[in-house]
């Protein structure tokens, strides 16, 4: 199969990759290597090179995922690195602690180490997330998000909090990080916004080269590297911040320059800080994907920038560039990627690997050039030498390290630094801890909220306060420091308070998201839903002064809340210290200011819902003091936003198809009726539909099957694309009520045109639900690939069938990652 595969494949064009955009590699800034020539450790790899195979060089470059890669994998195919993704566990669990990291770092050590077989042991690379803090460690230090630490403003906040991070991930025996996050997002849709520190690149490039200084230690100190440090990753290499529209691993069209001035202005100076990984992007340049962007990765990056370190790829990024699959890609390697990341496919990308390097495809020195940077890396970091992970300095004492008491008063001093005063009429902040305060809204008591995504879970769902151990609520924090004054506070999320308040904190904002789950068609905040905005104006109905506290990762249009508050606080995503708002929201049992508002706008705020609208409704540096004094006009309050608003990825919504979907009804016998009603009925009576209350009056509607050949569907106007979600491990999330379910033949499917889809058994599951109570049912879109259907062309994105005498009601149907009952795929 191999041989087949190589000899459809054009030699040229599995050298030479795509055609490039043209590029000028002295047009572009110079960094500098900053490590002098090293005779020793050039020695040291040269050594190790020449007893290594072919094979064990080939698996040099391949990492795989835990949930994908065992031990004896490690140690039979010599692999170079794994990594946990996001969603990626010990055991499979939704989260972990240190003690688990640390018995999964020692297990992988063990088997890379092990030389029973007489070949050379060479350590694992062993790379994760910690994108804000430890983030997915249970009890770990939560900083705020990099969107709210720009607002700072502050390098050397950034480089301590590097070093805490990196002391948190040593301790549970990992070596890599996959930060900082050096994008410089130019449009806010992009559901990775909240990743970069600032739409200013100079920002950007200032904190660049502290944050890979915190995580690795300064070069040329004892400390560069040392048992406390970890690797750090620059990354994504390049443009991924300037996409069109704000598409995630979309297409930047841009020009050179702009490319050179805003995108590149964090890398030369992480690289002359020595970072020694640097990872691709997703995205392409004007239509060329990065990974395979030979000028650019190599070009510019390792020969213009000096980069002489190790080149990673991204999550099974190498198999979009055309001509390339997840499973097999020489244009990557030989365009300058060093280690490819290939979770689930790194078996298929190792054998497809080596018999390419064994055929010429990739020159042999291109290869020895790519192990020798990964060995180098390796040398320079210690691992050689490192020992087992639990019995590293740190791992030691990992229960004294994770959480500790230093590392949260370093975060809770950063959201104090982050938060960002827009308005503060009447001069209603600070307030005073003595009076009687209600802490109102969705995000009073929701750490997972006020930490977004990538925060245990890879899009930071499906939690709840118990899984953050030592960590605060805004809400608790606001409650126990006005009870230490002498003041009266409580919390209800919905406004209902026991006795009335002085004063109202209403904390709102972003539900968590990662990635493209979070890229929006504009900037409107929940479009269709106002229940925040009712909620301030309630309070404000009731004579109740409101301080409104927005949790977001990014600007967004929120003019109209604004507006009915007296005073308004941008909070972004601040982490696990929520006491830090009440730091500076109150004054001190004594009447003094302890904390005044430090941070000023690395985002512009926008002035209505449309990208890119000139001028901004407050500027990058904006953010007031307790000093200014002043009025708030009020603000406009059209959106420049028309027709009905739908989150992307929703398809029925309180039991209706949304703009641009319709629903209908197939009968046993093939015909369709429209079921975009409240109640209709197969043309042969196989199913009927009616309106059912659940939140709201006939917002959900109830399914009752006569004949197991009859389905509910939902079609699209236009096929749709669902490739990158399948990729990414989204969820089909059905909001469900079981009301008969005679039999176990229930399915739920997606349509890929005529002859096309790919159904999934549901009976089962729907069987141990107890009947009459409303569930999420999620199922992998994986499932339906893996059952027939072509995902890059849905044109029915929900179907559902079931026997007869089945009856479901339907309420909203829609991609997510949040379940509360999740399917898995037929073997």
């Amino acid at each position: 199969m191999l041989a087949a595969t190589l000899s459809c494949l054009p030699l040229a064009a599995a050298i030479a990759g795509p055609p490039a955009t043209a590029v000028h590699p002295d047009r572009w800034p110079s960094a500098h290597w900053p490590f002098p020539a090293d005779p020793a450790l050039e020695h040291k790899v040269a050594g190790l090179m020449a007893k290594m195979t072919v094979e064990e060089k080939v698996g040099q470059l391949i990492q795989a995922d835990i949930l994908s890669v065992t031990p004896d994998d490690v140690r039979k195919y010599h692999l170079g690195a794994i990594l946990a993704g996001g969603n990626s566990k010990p055991g499979g669990a939704l989260t972990a602690d240190a003690k688990q990291w640390l018995a999964l770092s020692d297990a992988f050590y063990r088997a890379a180490m092990d030389r029973h077989d007489g070949r050379p042991a060479i350590p694992l690379l062993f790379g994760i997330d910690a994108v804000h803090g430890h983030n997915n460690t249970v009890g770990a230090t939560l900083f705020p998000q990099n969107s709210a630490l720009g607002n700072a403003h502050d390098p050397e906040l950034i480089r301590q909090i590097g070093a805490a991070t990196a002391a948190e991930v040593r301790a549970t025996g990992i070596n890599w990080t996959f930060a900082p996050t050096i994008a410089v997002p130019q449009d806010v849709r992009w559901g990775r916004s909240y990743e970069g520190y600032s739409q200013d690149p100079k920002l950007v490039a200032e904190y660049s080269r502290a944050m890979v200084e915190g995580l690795q230690g300064r070069v040329g100190t004892p400390q560069f590297l040392d048992d406390a440090h970890v690797i750090a990753t620059a990354k994504h290499f390049l443009g991924d911040g300037g996409t069109k529209d704000g598409k995630d691993q979309g297409d930047a069209e841009i020009s050179e320059q702009q490319l050179i001035d805003i995108h590149a202005a964090g890398y030369p100076p992480a690289i002359d800080a020595g970072v020694q990984t640097v990872m691709a992007s997703f995205s392409s340049w004007n239509g060329v994907k990065m990974h395979g962007n030979k000028a650019l990765l190599t070009d510019v990056l390792k020969q213009r920038m000096d980069f002489q370190g190790l080149l990673v790829g991204d999550w099974n990024a190498h198999g979009q560039i055309p001509g390339c699959s997840n499973t097999d890609c020489p244009i990557a390697y030989n365009a300058g990627m060093d280690m490819l990341m290939a979770p689930d496919s790194w078996k298929g990308l190792y054998e497809h690997t080596l018999a390419e390097v064994k055929a010429g495809t990739i020159p042999m020195a291109r290869l020895d050039d790519a192990v020798a940077r990964i060995l180098r890396v390796k040398f320079r970091a210690g691992l050689f030498t490192a020992g087992l992970p639990s019995a590293q300095p740190l791992a030691r004492r990992a229960d004294q390290v994770v959480g500790s008491p230093a590392h949260r008063a370093l975060a809770r001093r950063a959201v104090r630094e982050s938060l960002v005063l827009l308005k503060n009429n009447g001069g209603l902040l600070p307030l005073d801890p003595r009076k009687r305060i209600l802490v109102a809204g969705e995000g009073a008591d929701n750490i997972s909220r006020q930490c977004g995504g990538w925060t245990l879970t890879w899009q930071g769902t499906g939690l709840n306060n118990k899984d953050f151990p030592g960590a605060q609520s805004i809400g608790a924090g606001i409650v126990a420091q006005v009870k230490a004054a002498g003041g009266h506070a409580e919390i209800a999320t919905d406004g209902h308070y026991t006795h009335k308040p002085d004063v109202a904190v209403v904390v709102f904002g972003e539900d968590p998201y990662a990635e493209f789950q979070g890229d929006l068609p504009n900037l409107l905040y929940r479009p269709g839903d106002d229940h925040d905005l009712e909620l301030i104006r309630q309070l404000k109905g009731q004579g109740i002064p409101v301080v409104a506290v927005f949790l977001s990762g990014r600007p967004l249009w929120v003019n109209r809340e604004i507006n009915a508050a007296d005073a308004f606080v941008a909070a972004w995503l601040p982490g696990s210290e929520g006491e830090g708002v009440a730091d500076v929201l109150l004054r001190t049992r004594d009447g003094r200011i302890a904390h005044d508002f430090h941070g000023r706008l690395a985002y512009a705020w926008p002035r209505t819902a449309l990208p890119g609208q000139a001028p901004p409704q407050f500027p990058l540096g904006y953010g007031l003091r307790y000093t200014d004094h002043g009025t708030l006009p009020p603000l406009p309050d059209v959106s420049g936003i028309h027709g009905e608003q739908v989150p992307v990825g929703n398809y029925l919504e309180r039991g209706k198809p949304v703009h641009g979907y319709a629903a209908s009804l197939v009968g046993a016998d093939g015909d369709l009726v429209p079921a975009n009603v409240s109640a209709a009925s197969a043309g042969d009576g196989s199913l009927r539909m009616s309106a059912i209350d659940y939140h709201a009056q006939e917002d959900s509607r109830r399914l009752a099957w006569t004949s197991p050949r009859a389905l509910f569907t939902v079609q699209a106007r236009a096929p749709l694309d669902l490739d990158r979600q399948t990729n990414g491990d989204v969820l089909l999330v059905t909001t469900l009520r079981v009301d008969a379910l005679p039999r176990a033949d229930a399915w739920v499917g997606l349509g890929c045109g005529h002859g096309c889809q790919g159904r999934v058994p549901l009976g089962a599951t729907l069987a141990g639900l107890p009947q009459g109570q409303w569930v999420r049912v999620g199922v992998p879109l994986k499932c339906f690939r893996a059952a027939g259907a072509d995902m890059h062309h849905i044109d029915r994105p929900f179907e559902l069938g079931a026997g007869a005498g089945t009856a479901l009601t339907v309420f909203r149907v829609a991609l997510g990652t949040d379940a509360d009952q999740v399917v898995r795929c037929p073997r």
